[in-house]
């Protein structure tokens, strides 16, 4: 019996697996594998959010116009220069799509999102997987060094997800203008805004004045709309031209765009927000580091664990304290941070494990 004959390409496609919720026990348990922002919507934020779910007999606004009209205008940059998506990750495969097939190469740091050698993949593309250093950072001159002449996309993520540093200002400035001009370089910016590292770069000020630098940014992260997917890309008018033709019609929903504006509008509150995250990322980093951990430095809303083989162990620790964290087998541990009640339990629990491994 003849089957349905799928692309080849899909043969090498990995699955992406989504963090877990944590076992049910006894006591408050807490997911700490999704890099979810742990405050509930602001309640302006709600509000707009269902007034456009009244709405949903309605197809979207498809050219998302109020809010890139409202981004563009907060970013300093033109309408034509903006593209959007069901959160950023689609962006990046929208761009993928106009960029690649079958016999290129996309060169990217690893271990990185779990998502990029999916994107790539689907297009037939080949992926060139260039390791972190020793310090779980990317390696740029290792990075320009795989750029051949069938590359057609780099992608740097900054902060790094999931170790957690962000590339710094004056190599990646070196990087990016190293790179040949036909190679598009991707800035994906999932986590800019809980950077406080004075020597990292806003990726914006590499795009203005190149042709081939493009920046990715969610709202998924610090404004808290994770359940919404609505992400951007802010770069040549060319390249979110390109964007816009491989995007699925009608993918941003209303409720999202209404809620993006509204977030952006509240900006203030929201980043208020980001700054309480971002002091318990800094107080369990520290915390960690007092008991042993050597913890990368982290740029994001999360801390990276490098386990090895004992990965598995750690998360299965953590899930029977009612923690789930995202284990990536014989490697390390992603674990967002969360309320401090949940980081206060990371730290229990991690102290623990480090005192039984001396």
């Amino acid at each position: 019996m003849t089957t349905p004959r799928f692309r080849d390409a899909l043969d090498s496609v990995p699955a992406y697996k989504a963090g877990k919720p944590p076992a049910a026990g006894e006591g408050r348990s807490y997911k700490l594998s999704s890099n979810e922002n742990p405050y509930p919507p602001l309640p302006g934020v709600l509000v707009r959010a269902v007034a456009a779910a009244g709405q949903m007999n309605r197809y979207p606004d498809m050219g998302v116009s109020a809010l890139h009209t409202a981004l563009a205008k907060r970013l300093g940059v033109s309408i034509n220069e903006l593209a959007s998506g069901t959160g950023s990750v689609a962006v990046l495969y929208h761009l993928l799509q106009a960029m690649c097939s079958e016999g290129d190469e996309v060169v990217y740091a690893w271990r990185s999102f779990e998502a990029y050698p999916i994107a790539v993949g689907i297009t037939g593309a080949r992926s060139v997987q260039v390791p972190l250093d020793g310090d779980a950072r990317h390696d740029l001159p290792a990075m320009l060094a795989a750029v051949t002449d069938k590359t057609k996309v780099v992608v740097v993520c900054t902060p790094n997800n999931p170790t957690g540093p962000a590339v710094r200002r004056a190599e990646l400035v070196e990087f990016v203008d190293s790179v040949p001009t036909d190679v598009l370089v991707v800035l994906d910016e999932a986590y800019r805004e809980f950077v406080t590292d004075p020597d990292t770069v806003d990726g914006l000020e590499l795009v203005r004045g190149r042709a081939n630098v493009v920046v990715l940014r969610t709202f998924s992260k610090a404004y808290g709309l994770a359940g919404l997917r609505v992400g951007y890309a802010v770069g040549p008018a060319a390249v979110t031209e390109a964007i816009r033709k491989c995007a699925l019609p009608f993918g941003v929903s209303e409720v999202a765009q209404e809620a993006a504006i509204a977030s952006l509008d509240a900006e203030v509150e929201l980043l208020q927000r980001v700054k309480e995250l971002v002091a318990e990322r800094d107080r369990v980093w520290a915390s960690l580091t007092e008991q042993g951990w050597p913890i990368p430095g982290a740029e994001g809303n999360f801390v990276w664990f490098e386990l090895g083989d004992a990965t598995v162990d750690f998360a299965a620790g953590c899930d029977r304290a009612g923690l789930s964290v995202r284990p990536f087998p014989g490697e390390g541990a992603r674990v967002t941070i969360g309320e401090p009640p949940a980081n206060d339990r990371l730290l229990e629990v991690a102290g623990q494990w480090r005192a039984q491994q001396r």
